[in-house]
């Protein structure tokens, strides 16, 4: 059992420190980015990409630079104090560099492209608002006062909703594409025209109710937010193949 920082007599010890992850819920994230992580290094080696020395090198001077390591002697003592050697170091910015080409590759444009035009459909999306309201009569009432004047829908949003992340913006959530609603309301929303307005619909545990205008649709076009969206999926696919191929199961940790 080892130190990580003393306060007085009171050493912080690495059981400290694991603990402390797994009861703030930071654990698992952090556990399963290392395997991700893993997997594509030991992909790229598999598939015989290669690295130069100099991209090696030119990767460290940044990690370098970026910390204000102009020095040899101030990155050793920056190690030293981490209790890192310099082939850990070496070897984990080789290993990035290997994460970073195999998801080059696994991303490349032709692979989106293809990805997209074989599933153009799910990359439909339309832009919303809504008014969120704490009780279902307000809803209806509020719902009845809209289709009066469907013209008020921002300014009604901004005095009402309970949502203070999207009332500033008189309720408009933006571009969504299927997937980011929920089921039935994802269904009304995606089949309804240029502003309709749809709800209230209560929320799963009943305590408020959404209203929801569409504003526009967009059929699938392979933009910028598509094609990251495109590449997220293509790496989440890729790396659940890789996880496949290996046994991966968890050590007790005390």
């Amino acid at each position: 059992m080892s130190g990580i920082v003393r306060i007085d007599d009171e050493v912080i010890t690495t059981d400290d420190f694991i603990r402390t992850l797994k009861l703030s819920g930071q654990f698992e994230g952090l556990v399963e980015q290392m395997v991700r992580d893993r997997l594509t290094a030991r992909a790229a080696k598999q598939a015989g990409l290669q690295l130069a020395p100099e991209q090696i090198q030119e990767r460290a001077d940044e990690f370098r630079r970026a910390l204000g390591l102009h020095r040899a002697a101030d990155t050793n003592h920056y190690l030293d104090a981490l209790g890192v050697s310099l082939d850990e170091f070496e070897d984990w910015i080789t290993d990035s560099l290997y994460q970073e080409k195999m998801l080059d590759q696994v991303c490349s444009e032709a692979a989106v492209s293809q990805y997209f035009t074989l599933n153009s459909p799910r990359f439909d999306s339309v832009e919303v608002s809504h008014i969120v309201l704490d009780a279902e009569g307000a809803a209806r009432e509020m719902m009845s006062v809209l289709q009066e004047e469907p013209e008020a829908f921002a300014e009604m949003a901004r005095e009402h909703s309970i949502d203070t992340d999207t009332r500033g913006q008189g309720g408009r959530i933006g571009k969504v594409l299927r997937g980011s609603l929920k089921g039935d309301i994802e269904a009304r929303v995606f089949n309804a025209r240029e502003g309709e307005l749809l709800g209230p619909f209560p929320s799963p545990d009943g305590v408020c109710y959404e209203i929801f205008c569409v504003n526009a649709r967009h059929p699938a076009a392979l933009d910028p937010d598509t094609a990251a969206e495109v590449r997220r999926l293509l790496r989440e696919q890729w790396l659940m193949a890789r996880a496949q191929e290996h046994v991966i199961e968890a050590c007790p940790v005390r």
